[in-house]
């Protein structure tokens, strides 16, 4: 399609969308009724007015960008006169396995659609209706704009679906997982299609003894307390030992959202008294993607044993050093090994729209051809276009 032409479509999905919200929420009000509110995944099923006009300026903002097709992303002449170029495609079919994350499949398929591929998604059964009611209004819209309604397919929610999607070796040119470990851990080990992985986050905040208390204390409140079901959100509180009287200021607004500590033996007693809702870390709680009103506080001698806790106990995901020596900060941002790596900002910017780009299909926490948020540029491929004037090789 032109791109003068799939801008429109993506802009009528958006409108349709925004038109029969309505639609939207009455669906994923029977998902959120099946499911329990004490579950940790409610907040990332749960849909309000305002996060359905957040998803439809994600979608406004990525028709709005430039396409990421056709770009020369480099240009080679040689001696003989053959010009080599590296142009950038389109994947063609890109297929998305998610879990209670309605928002995904608009962001998927406009991410998708302006990058010049289909998309085939299944999500999981317990965001089943509000899926459902979301590929209609996307493929109504579709049709309503002349556009190929068949650029967006949802899958049933149904193992068998699953199964028949990672084996489509020769129809799904890419597969993206995106939700649990286990999920993303199930798709890395039985997919016949390339996979990009999207990481869980276990995400760490470092409060180097240079760190400024404010500072600290407004990140790490935002960096928990922002989302807690998303997987950019705070998990682990590292500290300075030298700092630990520091952490009761640290810590107090979280009290506010009734944030449960789980706090190593020195960070407890430094916390004792000073902070209602207390308990003592056990080894298993390090290394732990929350996705709950929980956070894990850890005591280092300093930074290198910093780094070593969060090599050993993160998830290349998102880590932040609190800091304002300047040494301390570089070297942080120069040796943790991660997608995202923040000084002095809360890791709740892991996000493609935060990024400037529009939207993502996830985070990717690998380092073979994406890293980050994927976006535009992320899901497309490139390929050479060689020309000359009858060249041959000897």
């Amino acid at each position: 399609m032109p791109t003068a032409e799939s801008d429109a479509a993506l802009l009528a999905v958006a409108d349709a969308l925004e038109a029969r919200q309505g639609e939207l929420l009455d669906a994923n009000a029977a998902d959120l009724e099946r499911m329990g509110s004490d579950d940790a995944r409610y907040d990332r099923l749960l849909l309000t007015p305002a996060r359905i006009a957040d998803i439809a300026e994600g979608i406004r903002n990525v028709a709005a960008l430039p396409s990421p097709l056709g770009i020369t992303l480099e240009s080679i002449k040689r001696p003989n006169g053959m010009l080599i170029r590296k142009v950038s495609v389109s994947f063609g079919v890109i297929g998305a396995i998610f879990e209670a994350r309605p928002n995904v499949i608009f962001d998927i398929f406009a991410l998708c659609f302006k990058a010049g591929s289909a998309c085939v998604l299944k999500g999981g059964h317990e965001a089943a209706d509000s899926d459902a009611k979301a590929i209609e209004i996307i493929r109504d819209a579709l049709a309503a704009a002349g556009a190929p309604v068949d650029a967006a397919v949802l899958l049933p929610p149904t193992h068998e679906a699953a199964a028949r999607l990672l084996e489509a070796r020769g129809e799904v040119d890419l597969l993206i997982p995106r939700g649990s470990r286990k999920l993303i851990d199930f798709v890395r080990d039985n997919a016949r299609v390339p996979v990009i992985e999207t990481g869980a986050g276990v995400c760490h905040t470092y409060f180097h003894t240079s760190g400024d208390i404010a500072t600290g204390r407004d990140i790490i409140f935002n960096a928990k307390t922002r989302r807690v079901g998303v997987c950019n959100a705070l998990d682990c509180l590292v500290v300075d030992r030298d700092r630990l009287e520091s952490l009761p200021a640290l810590c107090y607004h979280l009290a506010d959202k009734n944030v449960e500590i789980h706090a190593d033996e020195e960070a407890y007693h430094a916390l004792e008294g000073a902070y209602p809702y207390l308990v003592q870390a056990s080894e298993d709680d390090f290394g732990r993607e929350w996705l709950d009103y929980k956070l894990t506080v850890r005591t280092v001698s300093g930074l290198d044993e910093a780094l070593e806790f969060i090599s050993r106990h993160g998830s290349h995901h998102s880590e932040c050093i609190v800091a304002e020596n300047r040494e301390a900060t570089e070297r942080f941002l120069a040796s943790v090994d991660a997608a995202c790596v923040y000084a002095n900002v809360s890791t709740a910017f892991t996000d493609g729209a935060q990024f400037g780009f529009g939207a993502e299909i996830g985070i990717s926490t690998q380092k073979l051809h994406a890293r980050g948020p994927m976006a535009l540029r992320e899901i497309t491929t490139y390929k050479y276009l060689i020309t000359g004037a009858g060249q041959t090789r000897p």
